[in-house]
């Protein structure tokens, strides 16, 4: 049974980092301002595969941990499996439990919602579901960039640049910062949000407040829409 949409606010479907949960994503989450947090109808997925090796929140945050795929390390490169599965969870979830306005990511769940607006925009996947109108993108990868392959299914997701507006969290100790900086250029209309920190979903001050504010107003427009 689909949850009871929040009027007014836009629905937003949230996927946590590797080996980590929806619990854990929450908690750090509602971290941010209420100010912010008030106006977002926030939606958290569990991944469909149980951890496969050492969370690294281990000792922080408590188990069950689950991830989106597995991968292989080949090289200098990282290869994804059962990446269509994936999706087609997601997209399972959304149709029984939408509409979404938009997609909200951190880490290993960022870098799955960065590629779907593209994919879905190519017909390949999210077909069943309304247009993703948004996307937030914390500690993202972009698929194909110069770290992580692309899956097939992948292939063409930025092969267009993305038109629906984005945020991206940018960390200046972030491990996945250079890609992460690759998927701001693969978007129109982004907005970013730079702090100090490392790999992490990080609290918001004065001034990414403000800049989390603008684009929570663009997409309270867009969710009328």
């Amino acid at each position: 049974m689909a949850e009871i949409r929040a009027p007014g606010k836009p629905r937003i479907l949230c996927l946590h980092g590797f080996r980590t949960s929806a619990a854990i994503l929450e908690t750090q989450i509602r971290k941010w301002p209420e100010s912010i947090l008030e106006k977002l109808d926030l939606v958290f997925l569990d991944a469909p595969y149980p951890s496969t090796g050492k969370s690294s929140v281990e000792g922080i945050f408590d188990p069950p941990y689950y991830e989106w795929l597995q991968f292989q390390v080949h090289q200098d490169h990282t290869e994804y499996q059962n990446y269509e599965e994936c999706i087609a969870y997601i997209e399972d979830f959304m149709v029984q439990n939408g509409p979404f306005d938009g997609l909200l990511g951190f880490s290993q769940g960022a870098s799955v919602c960065a590629t779907l607006p593209g994919m879905q925009e190519e017909g390949v996947a999210l077909t069943k579901v309304p247009k993703i109108k948004f996307v937030i993108i914390i500690s993202g990868a972009k698929a194909g960039g110069a770290k992580y392959s692309a899956p097939k299914l992948a292939a063409n997701a930025f092969a267009a640049p993305i038109k629906c507006p984005s945020l991206h969290f940018i960390g200046e100790k972030d491990f996945q910062k250079t890609e992460g900086l690759a998927l701001i250029d693969s978007f129109v209309d982004p907005l970013v949000i730079h702090h100090p920190k490392a790999h992490t979903v990080p609290r918001l001050d004065d001034q990414s407040v403000k800049i989390a504010q603008n684009f929570v107003e663009k997409i309270l427009n867009l969710a009328t829409t």
